[in-house]
């Protein structure tokens, strides 16, 4: 049974940029020490924390967001946007639903738990949704496309146990019979040449027909299915294969 996506780790409605930054280095656990050692200051000094070097350059790129529009700036319980609030106040704030979609467009690469369940961290960041939609087409439209070559070939299988069935009828009264008229022989090559072409050809779009590529293969599946019946050896199926090719090339 398929596990259940599990909510975003530590996930508030809104974060103050620093509480933002924290979380997308995976440093929740660390939060209290890192807010007592900041002192209410939005961002850490350079070579502050050097443990962790991302949080501040994932502090200034919010704030940066900040300072250019690109996340609207927010006051707890508010829900008007004040964008002239000061960034280093600390009654600012970001919402959750905006710092993801502002994440998803300029990050795609990061996924942070706090804003992406386990299924959005697994997708690859190139894979969007109109590209998927794509793919999902274009799978259908190659299994709508490999059905019909499906149908195709056994529509040519039915061709060649047609064919075996009338060589093996033309063998038998070849033997029994007295030959056959010259004009009933040229009929049986011109079928026998007919669907031997389609058998080795190809369609306009060049898939194969069958999977037969050469005269060398049907006779070998001719043999390994009749060998036992009249008239099915290796010497009379080259010779007769053959020569309904060459007549039904000559007449073409």
């Amino acid at each position: 049974m398929a596990r259940a996506s599990q909510p975003p780790v530590a996930a508030r409605t809104y974060y103050r940029p620093i509480e933002a930054s924290i979380r997308w280095c995976g440093l929740l656990r660390f939060e209290k020490r890192i807010l007592s050692a900041l002192a209410g200051r939005p961002l850490p000094d350079e070579g502050e924390f050097r443990r962790w070097p991302t949080l501040r350059l994932n502090a200034e790129r919010i704030l940066d967001a900040l300072t250019h529009d690109e996340l609207p700036r927010r006051i707890a319980g508010r829900a008007d946007a004040p964008q002239t609030i000061a960034l280093d106040d600390p009654a600012l704030v970001v919402r959750h639903v905006d710092l993801r979609v502002w994440m998803a467009r300029y990050y795609p690469g990061e996924k942070p738990a706090f804003l992406f369940d386990e299924i959005e961290r697994a997708l690859h960041p190139a894979l969007t949704q109109e590209s998927l939609g794509f793919l999902l087409a274009e799978r259908e439209a190659v299994r709508a496309r490999l059905d019909d070559l499906l149908l195709a070939h056994d529509a040519l299988h039915s061709e060649h146990a047609a064919l075996i069935q009338a060589h093996a009828s033309c063998q038998a009264k070849t033997e029994n019979d007295s030959p056959p008229s010259p004009r009933a022989e040229s009929t049986y090559l011109n079928i026998i040449g007919g669907l031997l072409s389609l058998l080795l050809g190809k369609s306009p779009s060049g898939a194969p027909y069958s999977s037969f590529r050469n005269m060398e293969s049907v006779i070998s599946a001719l043999l390994a299915h009749h060998e036992n019946l009249p008239g099915i050896s290796e010497r009379t199926l080259w010779s007769k294969l053959a020569q309904a090719r060459r007549q039904l090339q000559g007449m073409g």
